[in-house]
């Protein structure tokens, strides 16, 4: 059985994309079901009221966060 590779694509200013075959676990293993979702988004901004998943909450707060490979530390 071939399972599509996870890709997660982090948004300008926005959330972070996950394509795949996804499992979301929470602190305690209970796990999110994501039956039928080929993708998630999830929250970087930390505004969502659907944490952890994006509700569009970086857009009315203003979130900016330029993340890319160029500038790890």
């Amino acid at each position: 059985m071939s399972e599509q590779a996870v890709k997660i694509t982090v948004r300008p200013n926005g959330p972070l994309r996950v394509e795949g075959s996804i499992t979301l676990t929470d602190a305690d293993g209970k796990q999110w079901d994501l039956t039928g979702k080929p993708a998630i988004s999830l929250c970087r901004c930390g505004a969502s009221e659907k944490r952890p998943f994006c509700d569009g909450a970086h857009n009315r707060i203003g979130f900016q966060c330029q993340a890319s490979p160029g500038n790890l530390t």
